[in-house]
């Protein structure tokens, strides 16, 4: 009875999957991969392959043998995925092989993916422990010699480094060089558009990109910064179009749901909001950002049990946070349930005793429950940590 058991839910798994897009699966296995379930990404990535032969599943899962140890099926698995599309697997090649330590065939298939469509930047290169045994050989140095990468690449690289870390003033130096020697080619227009946004020039930003994808409509670097700059001009409406068209490219970011449903909050659809989340939460369960703004978003359309529920359960994944509490604690507070607020406000002052505001909140609910010299002690410990919001409390209900 017990196998039986086991085989019905075995069962169910594989139909659930079975449903699901498949850049969701694909996402669900990478998150697994990250979190070193590579065996659980494989089984997920089976049952994809078995409905949709795809280069991407064929690499994920080549990236998930070489997690486990298995070389051999990861070659196959990359042999697969660059019979699908060409040259799509060399640099999991590339990498099995440095873990392998055979240097001249690994440097030979990073060759090829270096002069083809799939390259990557120098920088991913370079921080990829797969060469850690290839890096201090003769071939490793003898392959760098070469200039892999042009000036303006290198010099792109350095802007979105600067911009990554708000240097706008290091980005914009560079840029004042590029543009002297390139004469606004379009990488030098993408630059541009990443300094405009580092300066919260957003709508320069839009009009600079928004040209750039009118000659090349689907590059996701100009949609991508399309969409920070939307995001920035207060326009989630047209931040939300560009992560869909995004989104339904298959573009491998799970962040991207959830950025989705965060314009879809400030635009008031929040089904679609919630829709994304929950996706999002297929694809990363338990993820506490998830949760908390599934949360917030019920909390705001009333809703206070559903947002409890999602409380509470990101309260289960991660119970040593403060802020779970305090979430919890402030639904609790909306539908005067005020001896539960109270539990959660203590309990994220056991943790983070210095959160004025939480002291601030669980004083009104020790209010609410007819305990008035609690409360005060409460307001005066908010107030000793700053919050002016206390004097009013105080003047009001401490002062005799």
């Amino acid at each position: 009875m017990k196998k039986t058991g086991l085989v019905l839910a075995a069962f169910l798994l594989s139909e659930f999957i079975y449903c699901q897009p498949f850049l969701d699966r694909l996402l669900r296995a990478d998150a697994l991969i990250n979190s070193g379930k590579s065996d659980l990404a494989i089984g997920i990535l089976n049952t994809a392959i078995e409905e949709k032969q795809e280069s991407r599943l064929y690499s994920k899962r080549g990236e998930a043998n070489i997690n486990i140890g298995d070389y051999s099926a990861a070659i196959s698995d990359y042999n697969s995925s660059n019979s699908l599309i060409q040259y799509s697997g060399e640099y999991g090649l590339s990498r099995v092989y440095a873990m392998k330590g055979d240097a001249a065939t690994s440097l030979y298939h990073l060759e090829i993916c270096m002069k083809s469509p799939f390259r990557k930047s120098e920088k991913e290169i370079m921080l990829d422990p797969a060469f850690s045994k290839i890096e201090n050989s003769p071939l490793w140095r003898q392959f760098w010699q070469k200039d892999w990468y042009k000036e303006i690449e290198n010099k792109i690289s350095e802007i979105e480094y600067y911009v990554s870390y708000g240097k706008t003033r290091e980005a914009e130096d560079v840029l004042s060089g590029i543009e002297k020697n390139y004469n606004m080619n379009d990488l030098v227009k993408y630059g541009s558009a990443l300094v405009k946004i580092s300066g919260s020039k957003y709508q320069d930003a839009i009009s600079a990109i928004s040209g750039l994808l009118e000659v090349d409509p689907d590059n996701e670097k100009y949609l991508r910064v399309l969409a920070i700059a939307q995001t920035g001009a207060s326009n989630p409406a047209g931040a939300s179009t560009t992560y869909s068209k995004l989104i339904d490219s298959e573009v491998p970011d799970a962040d991207l749901f959830m950025k989705r449903a965060e314009c879809y909050r400030k635009t008031g659809e929040t089904d679609k909001a919630l829709a994304d989340i929950e996706r999002y939460l297929w694809i990363n369960p338990g993820n506490k950002t998830a949760l908390s703004l599934a949360g917030r978003i019920k909390a705001a359309t009333g809703d206070n049990f559903k947002a409890l529920e999602y409380f509470s359960e990101n309260l289960r994944m991660h119970p040593d946070d403060a802020g779970c509490y305090i979430e919890r604690a402030n639904t609790y507070m909306l539908s005067k349930s005020y001896e539960w607020a109270i539990k959660d406000y203590s309990m994220s002052l056991d943790l983070d005793p210095s959160n004025s505001e939480a002291w601030l909140n669980k004083g009104i609910a020790l209010l609410g429950t007819g305990k008035p010299e609690d409360a005060c002690h409460d307001f005066r410990q908010s107030f000793r940590l700053g919050n002016k919001k206390a004097t009013d409390y105080l003047s009001r209900y401490c002062i005799k």
